[in-house]
């Protein structure tokens, strides 16, 4: 075997391919060189004794197998492929939201058109649908005070959160176009994914930040 690739080479390259990866914060250059490293331990193991370490190889395959499917999934859970068509139109709204996590909330969703005006909230009442209004117009009444609030926002998103009820009544126009997913739903896909609670929360936040900004725009324009 030529020096550059001696037994105990292999192994400092496995190691040091590892450890890189260990350092990486990036998920997927980090499954890369796991995946490097394996190989140079399977490598290892098949010349470092007069008969190739079985247990050990396999052992490796296995490793290196689950870390392939890994980077598969987080690649694809990454992939724009994964938006469905019919829902790309609002994907840039989800700012933040890998196009997996979309996909999972989207289907787990209702998108349609109303065709007469209709409450979503109720001020005071509990508020068992989440929506996003992706276009149309809506009107709204906090504590007898009337106004109006723009489109591409979710209603509801307090409540849900904050899990309590309504602060608001809210009246969506007939013939706007709105995404409705059931609160529980959320609640239960949320405890089973960490990572799909997060993805949701921020998006919530980052909207929420929006309607601040507008309400305060609004205030300054008023005479």
């Amino acid at each position: 075997m030529n020096s550059l690739f001696s037994a105990e080479t292999l192994v400092l390259l496995a190691g040091l391919t590892y450890v890189l990866g260990y350092l990486t914060i990036n998920q997927v250059i980090l499954r890369l060189l796991i995946l490097l490293g394996t190989g140079f331990y399977i490598w290892y193991y098949a010349v470092a004794a007069e008969e190739p370490l079985w247990t050990a190889i396999w052992t490796s395959l296995a490793i290196g197998a689950a870390t392939l499917l890994g980077l598969i999934a987080l690649i694809g859970r990454n992939s724009p492929l994964m938006i469905p068509k019919s829902d790309r139109d609002i994907y840039p709204q989800f700012h933040g939201m890998v196009p997996g996590d979309f996909r999972a909330l989207v289907r787990m969703g209702r998108r349609y058109v109303v065709d007469q005006d209709t409450v979503m909230t109720t001020e005071g009442s509990p508020v068992e649908k989440l929506h996003f209004v992706t276009r149309g117009a809506m009107d709204a009444e906090k504590k007898g005070v009337a106004f109006t609030l723009p489109p591409q926002i979710f209603v509801g998103e307090v409540a849900f959160m904050m899990e309590r009820d309504s602060s608001a009544t809210t009246i969506l126009k007939a013939g706007s176009e709105v995404i409705e997913w059931d609160v529980e739903k959320l609640k239960r896909k949320s405890r089973r994914s960490t990572r799909f609670k997060l993805a949701l929360e921020a998006v919530i936040s980052r909207d929420l930040a929006l309607k601040v900004a507008y309400a305060i725009a609004v205030k300054v324009d008023e005479p």
